[in-house]
C-alpha cells in the first residue's frame, strides 16, 4: 500500500485522530501538510518527528471554518510540494446541549468546522486532482454520522451531512480517477477522551479502568477503544490502489456500535 511520491493534507492533524492518520500516511511514503492549532514548539517537534521518516513535511494553521483559509491551505500544499493527491478532512469540534438550549454560536461553529470546512477544502483540492487524474478524499465522519445520541444535535447533523457530501463527491468524480470515502469511528482513545475518562473517574469515585468500561458499554458491543493508529491504517487502505473502486462508502470502525 505504498504511497511514495504522494502528497497528503490532513486537517486537524496536530493531535488525536488526525495525527494518527498523518503518521500512517507518512509511514507509507506520503509527504504531509499538517494543519491544526497548538503550541508552536509542539508542532515543530511533530514536523521533525514525521520528517525523520524521510518524507516532506509542512504546516498550515488555516482556520478550517473559513473558505479563504481552506483555499490558501490547498494552494500552499501545491506550492510547497508541487501537487496535492490526498485530502483528509478530519478537523472537528463538539458541543453538548439539548436542542432547546443549544447556543446559536455553538451550532454555527460546529457546522462550520465539521461540515463546511470539508466542503471548502474539497472544492479547493478537486481541480488539481482532476488535472492529474488521481486523488483520494477521506472524510472523517463518526458513528454519529449514521446514528444519533441526545444532546449532540449540531455534531450529529454535521456528520450526517458529511456522509451526504461524501456520496455526492464520489458520484461526481467516479470517472475522474478520484475516490471519496468516509471513515466513521466509534470511541477512539485520544488525549481528549482520556481527559474525559479521568474526569469521570474522579467525579464518580471509580478507577479509570472502570470509567472506560462504563463509557464503552453505553454504545459499543466491543469493550475496547479504537486507536488513532487504527484509523490511520483504515485511511491508508482507502488511499491505496487496492481501494481504487471503493467510493462513496461510510467505513465503520466502531466496535459494533451501528450494528445494533
Amino acid at each position: 500500500m505504498s504511497l511514495a511520491g504522494k502528497v497528503a493534507l490532513v486537517t486537524g492533524s496536530t493531535s488525536g485522530i488526525g495525527l494518527g492518520i498523518a503518521r500512517a500516511l507518512a509511514g507509507q511514503g506520503a509527504s504531509i501538510l499538517l494543519n491544526g492549532f497548538g503550541d508552536a514548539a509542539v508542532i515543530a517537534a511533530l514536523q521533525a518527528e514525521i520528517a525523520a521518516t524521510g518524507v516532506g513535511v509542512g504546516y498550515c494553521g488555516a482556520d478550517i471554518g473559513k473558505a479563504a483559509d481552506c483555499a490558501a491551505m490547498v494552494a500552499q500544499a501545491e506550492r510547497e510540494f508541487g501537487r496535492l493527491d490526498i485530502l483528509v478532512n478530519n478537523a472537528g469540534v463538539q458541543f453538548v446541549s439539548s436542542v432547546e438550549n443549544f447556543p446559536m454560536e455553538q451550532w454555527e461553529r460546529v457546522i462550520s468546522i465539521n461540515l463546511n470546512g470539508a466542503f471548502y477544502a474539497s472544492k479547493a483540492a478537486i481541480p488539481g486532482m482532476k488535472a492529474r487524474g488521481w486523488g483520494r478524499i477521506v472524510n472523517i465522519a463518526s458513528a454519529h454520522g449514521l446514528v444519533a445520541s441526545a444532546d449532540k444535535s449540531a455534531y450529529v447533523a454535521a456528520k450526517h451531512g458529511l456522509l451526504g457530501l461524501t456520496k455526492v463527491t464520489a458520484i461526481e468524480l467516479a470517472n475522474a480517477g478520484i475516490t471519496c470515502n468516509a471513515i466513521c469511528p466509534g470511541w477512539v482513545l485520544t488525549p481528549l477522551v482520556e481527559a474525559q475518562l479521568n474526569a469521570r473517574a474522579e467525579r464518580e469515585g471509580i478507577s479509570v479502568d472502570e470509567a472506560k468500561r462504563r463509557f464503552l458499554a453505553e454504545k459499543q458491543p466491543m469493550a475496547r477503544f479504537t486507536t488513532p493508529e487504527q484509523i490511520g491504517a483504515a485511511a491508508v487502505f482507502l488511499c491505496s490502489e487496492g481501494a481504487a473502486t471503493i467510493t462513496g462508502i461510510p467505513l465503520s470502525v466502531d466496535g459494533g456500535w451501528v450494528a445494533q
